[in-house]
């Protein structure tokens, strides 16, 4: 049977145990020593004639072993069972969005966001072998899905995003960066690869020097420009009035390609500007196609049989045992 724990990092745990075992042994002598110091030997040993160590220890005992049968229930052991997928071959991709209030500039219909979640759903149904993980940024990145091969969920992700998931304004795209290369793994130098989706604007002056370390670390990064050079105004979707600036002049939004360029160049990546979805696509997946790809085993969608139930049953049992052992031995029968 081939088992595994889903939590490994719990069996630290267990240093627990030995300090239980040690505090033990340390007030059993401290009370020893009390015990001596109390006075007449005989009549210490008429007050404690009840008390009975045998069962002292096996309370003890039970108590070490429920702990240590809950230790096992966090690390989840569990065993492989049957599952639709099957071993793949293929890389992983982390698709950093931007997501700010310029990405609903309507200089692409119906605007750029919902173009940019357009090109990401194709995308990943082109790339059933591949492993997405989605960040989402803004003045702030965050993680909104880690690396899974069940496209179906990461559908539903890139389908619910607003410029609201992130409050922060701003496009941050060297927080992106980083946020993306933290899906990886760090022991890998291949087989990664960062899909950088924005219209550049506000862009940060430690994209490319992010973009840099990224390099060093295997990571490619390709770039997709959305807009326009010549921009747009971006619509407030609860008003539908256009954004303005302090001076009551109408804020456009405009294409920063030359940042997505370097960024793009810097990691041997390719940059494209999203005007046809399918020909974006085209020319993304063959630069992936460069990259040398990887088999995995996927247990994203794997059924596995679970044993914590099991532990924590044994464990309550343990204590309930524990819980009616009385301390005190039978009383003599005269």
């Amino acid at each position: 049977m081939n088992w595994q724990f889903q939590y490994k990092e719990a069996v630290l745990l267990f240093a627990a145990v030995g300090i239980l075992l040690l505090l033990f042994i340390q007030v059993g002598q401290w009370k020893s020593k009390v015990m001596r110091r109390a006075g007449d030997p005989a009549l210490i040993r008429e007050l404690l004639q009840r008390q009975s160590p045998v069962k002292g220890y096996l309370r003890f005992f039970l108590l070490l072993l429920a702990f240590s049968a809950g230790i096992l229930a966090v690390m989840n052991p569990r065993t492989p069972g049957e599952s639709d997928n099957k071993t793949r071959k293929g890389i992983d991709l982390a698709i950093a969005l931007d997501v700010s209030k310029s990405m609903l500039a309507a200089d692409l219909a119906p605007n750029r966001l919902e173009r940019a979640k357009q090109l990401i759903s194709k995308l990943m149904n082109e790339m059933p072998d591949d492993r997405v993980a989605l960040v989402l940024f803004a003045g702030k990145a965050y993680l909104q899905m880690p690396l899974t091969a069940d496209h179906g969920a990461a559908s539903l992700f890139v389908s619910s995003v607003t410029p609201d998931a992130v409050p922060r304004q701003g496009t941050v795209i060297s927080d992106a960066l980083r946020m993306s290369a933290a899906v990886f793994n760090p022991a890998e130098k291949r087989f990664k690869s960062v899909l950088l989706i924005s219209d550049g604007e506000d862009h940060d002056t430690e994209a490319e020097s992010t973009a840099e370390d990224l390099a060093s670390q295997g990571v490619m990064i390709n770039t997709v420009g959305i807009g326009s050079a010549e921009g747009a105004p971006i619509t407030d979707p609860v008003t539908g009035e256009n954004k303005k600036d302090e001076a009551g002049n109408t804020v456009i939004s405009k294409l920063n390609e030359a940042g997505l360029k370097e960024i793009a160049n810097k990691t041997n990546g390719v940059y494209v500007h999203l005007e046809s979805s399918d020909e974006a696509i085209r020319a993304i997946r063959a630069q992936l196609a460069q990259i040398e790809r990887k088999a995995f085993g996927d247990v994203s969608l794997m059924n596995f049989t679970t044993w914590y139930p099991w532990l924590a049953g044994f464990m309550f049992i343990l204590l309930l045992i524990e819980f009616i052992i009385p301390e005190t031995a039978k009383k003599a029968t005269v």
